[in-house]
């Protein structure tokens, strides 16, 4: 008697056009599932919300979990894997590059067009996934050129409101019902742009004062002066990051809106561009990261005639343009890094001035950490704060190496195993599950929010970028919230004899590559924040389950 095949089935919807990820779930489960209802069952599921096809397995979540699950040659769950729809599932060559690990590790892939199992050694399998990889790219392109050819020419000849934040100067009114009958009947509105009572003089005020000979920093600073608040502080729902500005203008702020030709009341579209560069030359397989780029103004899409209420002439705007094209330096070719820098205390290092993250910085071959306040922000806010704090890393690691293995001496190695075995005892099944449930809900809130957003007039593509981190924080809780089991804490003994077994620690963690040596910083819970006044950095940590890794071999 023939036992019944494992299934691990594996899915993808993107959010980007609109599809309700329940429902493309289900039919791309049920078509796998008809499949396969002879020779087994589906018995674990791994499927991809707001991922885009573009992605290479290896950067999607569940793909990515889906392949260390097939590596796990003694304990996988599943025998072979099942796509309902490959085309949603390969993209370009992904096939070529992903099936050899399937045949590798001895997993099977069942496939619907080719009515069962994938066979390794037949051309014409080959040639039919290579086929559906070629047509999921051109469907993809075929996308992208409609939704772009369409909002051109919304843009130009209807001048009609794309979505996006309103410019500042500008709100949101109602323009009637939506122009697409079914969003119409769904009681979606059109919107348009009205003066903000608030905004719009400090517009008029800006442009004046450039044409009058200001400088950018000292309109910026006049703004400031007088108490009137930033484009960020006037709309603070929408600048969360920036809350530490106080208010304050800063230059770039008014460089923005000099450019901004939508003050002229046309709709401009296409100022910016996405565009899709290798992440990395020399390994193609990592596949695309989306940058924006600015366009040149000749790429621009302007209406034929006036959509909303001027808040300068073209005239003056043109002006402005010229002025400001005769003060441009030419900048020289950006020089592309090979690498990452590596930073050891990336995002653990904090300003004790201002309490925000300090940012890495390579300096005369050093890295290093700053935290940049200009001069009006910290005047604002209240704070004494130098326009830039900077902090050495090695003036600090070795220090902190050498307090960290202090907790692993003769004097205190007992209390530290301890206290490590306590964390790994208190992280039991109770309170991971109810931890993935409050993650789980909180995203729920996010979604709902940016499906509001999005309903308001908010622009598709950043609310796409949005609920795409949203969802993927989401799909994680809910695997824990599925795998919560309590695990095997090691007793104090056991952890003694690995941390003895090392040597001496601070050699070790000298020694260890860089990457799992920040990981290690980052799973202890430190928190460093550097006080320039006192040239004093204070540490804390707060004990986590250490994630499983190697370092200093073991």
């Amino acid at each position: 008697m023939t036992m019944a095949k494992r299934f691990a089935f594996y899915g993808r919807v993107s959010t980007e056009d609109q599809q309700d990820p329940e429902s493309s779930k289900a039919w791309q489960l049920s078509r796998a599932s008809q499949l396969i209802e002879s020779h087994g069952e589906v018995v674990a599921e791994y499927f991809d919300i707001g991922q885009s096809r573009s992605l290479p397995w290896k950067r999607r979540p569940e793909a990515s979990r889906l392949l260390e699950d097939i590596r796990r040659r003694d304990d996988r769950p599943f025998d072979a894997v099942v796509i309902g729809e490959p085309a949603r599932a390969f993209y370009g060559q992904q096939f070529g590059l992903t099936f050899p690990t399937l045949v590798h590790y001895g997993v099977e892939l069942w496939v619907p067009e080719v009515g069962g199992r994938v066979d390794p050694d037949s051309e014409a399998h080959d040639l039919v996934m290579s086929l559906y990889g070629g047509m999921s790219k051109g469907e993809r392109n075929r996308i992208k050129v409609r939704v772009r050819t369409a909002m051109a020419s919304q843009a130009a000849t209807e001048g009609r409101y794309l979505g996006g934040r309103p410019p500042f100067g500008y709100r949101l009114a109602d323009a009637g019902a939506h122009p697409n009958p079914a969003k119409a009947a769904d009681g979606k509105r059109s919107h348009r742009l009205e003066p903000d009572p608030m905004a719009a003089p400090v517009v008029r005020r800006i442009f004046a004062e450039y044409l009058d000979g200001y400088g950018l920093r000292s309109i910026a600073e006049g703004l400031t002066a007088d108490g009137i608040a930033s484009p960020s502080a006037h709309d603070p729902a929408r600048n969360r990051h920036r809350q530490h500005s106080g208010g304050a203008w800063a230059h770039s702020a008014v460089r923005a809106i000099l450019h901004n030709p939508r003050y002229t009341g046309h709709q401009v579209w296409a100022r910016q561009r996405k565009d899709e560069d290798l992440v990395d030359p020399d390994d193609v397989a990592l596949g695309h990261r989306t940058r924006m780029r600015w366009n040149t103004k000749d790429k621009w899409i302007w209406s034929d005639g006036p959509t909303h209420e001027a808040l300068v002439d073209l005239a003056t705007f043109e002006r402005v343009q010229a002025i400001m094209a005769s003060h441009v330096r030419v900048a020289r070719p950006k020089t592309l890094m090979p690498t990452e820098r590596a930073y050891l205390l990336r995002g653990l290092m904090f300003c004790g001035l201002c309490g925000r993250r300090m940012a890495g910085a390579f300096n005369h071959g050093h890295p290093q950490y700053k935290c940049s306040f200009r001069d009006q922000y910290a005047q604002k806010a209240g704070l004494e704060h130098p326009p830039t704090v900077y902090l050495r890393e090695d003036k600090v690691v070795p220090a902190l190496d050498e307090w960290l293995a202090q907790l692993f001496d003769p004097d205190h190695i007992d209390d530290t195993c301890a206290q490590l075995a306590a964390v790994y005892e208190s992280h039991d099944d109770d309170e991971r599950a109810d931890q993935a449930r409050q993650t789980i809900a909180e995203c729920d809130r996010k979604l709902a929010r940016h499906r509001a957003a999005l309903e308001a007039g908010a622009d598709p593509t950043i609310v796409a970028g949005w609920m795409s981190e949203v969802t993927a924080e989401r799909q994680r809780a809910d695997q824990a919230l599925r795998t919560a089991t309590p695990g095997d804490a090691p007793t104090p003994a056991q952890m003694r004899a690995v941390i003895e077994g090392l040597g001496d620690m601070i050699t070790v963690l000298a020694d260890a590559d860089p990457a799992q040596r920040a990981k290690l910083y980052e799973a202890l819970g430190l928190r460093l924040t550097w006080h320039p006044q006192d040239k004093k950095v204070l540490v804390e940590a707060q004990l986590a389950r250490v994630p499983a890794g190697r370092v200093g071999g073991a």
